[in-house]
């Protein structure tokens, strides 16, 4: 598909459209496209009461109202802020002001798992959105035992599983240019087809983004020009604006930027949404360290491309992009609350397992009830470490005590164990 156009007209044709404008089934149409913020591809083919045209010219007309401008160098942006984004800002305003964080402390003790979880989510989703086929299955199983990888598509998740863990850690330190090439380099680490551009800036204006059909859908600026556009990208990331932009807004902001710049000859996609990571929780907003994002944009991948597309083919008009990208955190914020209702269930089950069972504690019984979700699937300690986040000797003592108790079966693999479960009644 080629990218999108936004029709030409002239003075007459915008005349012709005013002349609809006490019309009640065009204003009407008008205001309820406008609520949708349909781009012309959108609209065009709709049943409308007059000319796609005439409604276009007079769409854009009362998007100017409420428009707010904003210049990155020379790269003239603008968004309007619907009463559906500012709806969905306000959720998550609250959500980050501690809401949800009642119904995570009913589950405080899967904390931490929850995070890696999430973090393995993140870096599987993100991966497969810029083409790694490993499964979500085969992926978790490598992250979980720390397998090395075996091709370049495992090797990117790992990279952003790191990634992301490390975003973590630096959320409070200022974003230079340094600190993103060594994002870049992390992320994309044996994963490029030069080795050289990991961590380099892109130093040649060959990069195109292309649909599958050959078509060119964006040029980045000039390759002589990213050195300083990024420094001015650190500064935007790190002021508060004289103009303020919601948090959420801005991070998606940075997001798209990074895409548009391009600066690196491959990675700028996981780069891109790592450094949205980043100022969110920069931002506090603490939700979104257990958010999988990218899994709700890999779910919708066509729609994110488009997003892109609908934003620079109608004068960089962002509010595309944000639209696009809050729906993809609603949905995020979905599956948390739905996890958390999981959990509270579970939590009941794991009592009455723990009340018919010999002795084990909390994370012993947690383990029980993964088994018997997928009662074929060997566990190994190294699996119970990443998941449970727990040291060595106490990953060994819970598997050796389930062993002990009649739930799991030891088996000598290499020069480790791994473990088969029995059943929940002794043999």
């Amino acid at each position: 598909m080629k990218l999108p156009l936004i029709p030409e007209y002239s003075i007459e044709d915008a005349k012709k459209a005013w002349e609809y404008a006490d019309t009640f089934d065009v204003i009407d149409a008008v205001f309820k496209y406008n609520k949708k913020y349909l781009h012309w591809e959108e609209l065009k083919y709709r049943e409308l009461p007059a000319d796609p045209l005439y409604i276009w010219i007079l769409m854009k007309a009362f998007r100017k109202r409420d428009m707010k401008y904003l210049t990155f160098d020379t790269i003239d942006l603008k968004y309007d802020l619907l009463d559906d984004f500012l709806e969905k800002l306000h959720f998550l305003d609250k959500s980050a002001a501690g809401s949800i964080s009642s119904g995570l402390d009913s589950i405080s003790r899967d904390r931490d798992q929850f995070i890696i979880n999430s973090l393995m989510e993140e870096a599987i989703a993100s991966s497969q959105i810029e083409g790694a086929t490993v499964t979500r299955k085969i992926a978790k199983r490598m992250l979980r035992e720390k397998r090395k990888p075996v091709n370049k598509d495992e090797r990117m998740i790992l990279n952003n599983y790191i990634t992301m863990k490390e975003i973590i850690k630096i959320k409070n330190q200022d974003l230079t240019p340094e600190l993103i090439l060594k994002i870049h380099t992390t992320i994309t680490s044996d994963t490029l087809d030069d080795p050289k551009d990991e961590g380099r800036l892109r130093d040649n204006n060959e990069i195109r983004v292309f649909d599958l059909r050959g078509n060119i859908l964006h040029t980045p600026p000039d390759f002589k020009l990213i050195e300083e556009l990024i420094e001015k990208f650190c500064e935007f990331a790190n002021s508060d604006d004289e103009q303020f932009i919601h948090p959420v807004i801005k991070g998606i902001i940075l997001h798209f930027l990074i895409g548009y710049i391009h600066p690196f000859n491959d990675g700028n996609g996981r780069c891109a949404r790592s450094i949205f990571y980043w100022y969110l929780l920069r931002k506090d907003y603490w939700l979104f360290k257990y958010m999988a994002v990218s899994r709700a944009i890999k779910d919708s991948k066509g729609q994110y491309k488009m997003a892109y597309q609908y934003t620079e083919s109608d004068e960089n008009d962002l509010t595309y992009f944000i639209r696009y990208n809050l729906a993809a955190v609603k949905t995020a914020v979905d599956n948390i609350l739905k996890y958390i209702e999981k959990k509270q269930r579970e939590s009941i089950q794991g009592l009455k397992i723990l009340q018919d069972s010999d002795g084990l504690n909390l994370r012993q019984a947690e383990i029980i009830k993964s088994l018997i979700k997928s009662p074929d699937k060997p566990i190994t300690i190294k699996e119970i470490i990443e998941t449970y986040h727990v040291a060595y000797a106490t990953a060994r003592n819970d598997l050796f005590h389930l062993e002990k108790s009649g739930y799991l079966l030891k088996q000598k693999s290499g020069k480790e164990y791994i473990f088969i479960f029995r059943g929940l009644k002794k043999e």
